[in-house]
């Protein structure tokens, strides 16, 4: 966890277990060493931008200044909406975690897609980088797994009656994501200067401005721009597909890799700050894989398919983590650790099912 963020945040002490997180550790440094390939600045993943940049770029060209007709309109909306979530798979999420470049005002530059998308990278860094890696699906902590009533997704958390169609009725509200941050959470954020219960210090002079700036530049492309080219009603409808579709996208990818049943939901003790186990195997216990073998959807979900590595090294390009999870999976079974996998993302989607249907029965 960074160290300046603690201060702010709930301070949560995870159990020694040097041996598991250095053994770790040596043997994906020594894989760099023999392999002599850079951590970061991969050229794949130059190229790589520049395909799902021109993607967005194409899609949103085509859509306002050609589409035609309904169904044109139609395709290119979700084609926006798909190229929205690849940046923030790839572009944006590597940028955040200063794995995209060892120039830092690389990863920041790319880290501020997400405010070209209408989100904040500011108050992302809090809510992901500090608060959910540092205390992944920590029960009352993290806050990635809490939406309140709205629904159960750990066994701590309050049981209530219409919890028992939660498997139904969320699957629509994973698309509201995006409209959540243009147009509510990331205010109310700003304002309250809090990510659940966690303190955090509101963004201040340069962070302020891409903020403001941020949100200035989503409503032009998203809005103003096409308003000019087409009657509001269009554009608004053409808007909530393109949201729709982005959030959707997003949150199954999230919830696959930590809400299913393979996954832990630890809780601290009463009265406790201190977690019964150690970071490095908190970190593979409470996230799962899936689709190791698929290297399409690889690329698309910018390696979020390998989540127990991306919480093992953050801060290495996802390019390498296909190449990096037979490593973690060795030591796993070297410490007996379990790591999970699912072998297909639709084996992943159905896990989570299942737990959601569990959850609500209970």
């Amino acid at each position: 966890m960074n160290a300046s963020a603690s201060s702010h945040t709930t301070k949560v002490k995870y159990s020694k277990d040097l041996a598991f997180h250095r053994e770790l550790k040596r043997r994906v440094e020594e894989y760099f060493q023999q392999t002599e390939l850079p951590q970061r600045d991969p050229p794949q993943m130059f190229r790589k931008t520049a395909v799902i940049l021109s993607w967005f770029a194409i899609s949103w060209v085509l859509l306002v200044f050609v589409a035609s007709n309904w169904w044109q309109a139609g395709v290119l909306s979700v084609s926006l909406g798909l190229a929205m979530a690849g940046i923030g798979f790839s572009i944006q999420h590597d940028g955040g975690h200063g794995a995209y470049s060892k120039q830092q005002f690389v990863n920041q530059l790319m880290a501020m897609s997400l405010d070209l998308l209408g989100g904040s990278s500011y108050i992302w860094k809090w809510q992901h980088n500090v608060i959910h890696h540092s205390y992944t699906n920590l029960v009352g902590v993290d806050h990635d797994i809490d939406l309140g009533i709205l629904c159960r997704f750990a066994p701590q958390q309050r049981h209530l009656w219409f919890h028992r169609f939660q498997h139904i009725y969320l699957w629509p509200i994973y698309g509201l994501l995006a409209f959540n941050w243009h147009f509510y959470s990331d205010f109310q954020i700003l304002i309250q200067g809090r990510i659940g219960e966690h303190r955090f210090p509101r963004p201040q002079g340069r962070d302020l401005v891409v903020f403001v700036l941020g949100k200035v530049m989503f409503f032009s492309w998203a809005f103003l721009i096409p308003a000019l080219f087409h009657p509001l009603w269009q554009v608004v409808v053409c808007y909530v597909l393109t949201a729709f579709i982005a959030s959707f996208v997003l949150s199954i990818v999230f919830q696959a890799a930590h809400c299913v049943q393979e996954a832990d939901f630890p809780s601290l003790p009463a009265n406790s700050n201190h977690v019964n186990n150690s970071w490095a195997m908190h970190q593979v216990a409470t996230t799962v894989n899936f689709a190791r073998d698929n290297r399409l959807l690889t690329w698309y979900v910018g390696g979020l398919n390998f989540q127990v590595e991306h919480h093992l090294f953050p801060d290495v390009c996802h390019i390498h983590y296909p190449a990096l999870a037979p490593i973690v999976e060795s030591v796993c079974s070297q410490f007996g650790v379990k790591y999970a996998s699912h072998p297909t993302f639709l084996a992943a989607i159905n896990s989570h099912a299942r737990w959601l249907r569990l959850l609500g029965c209970a």
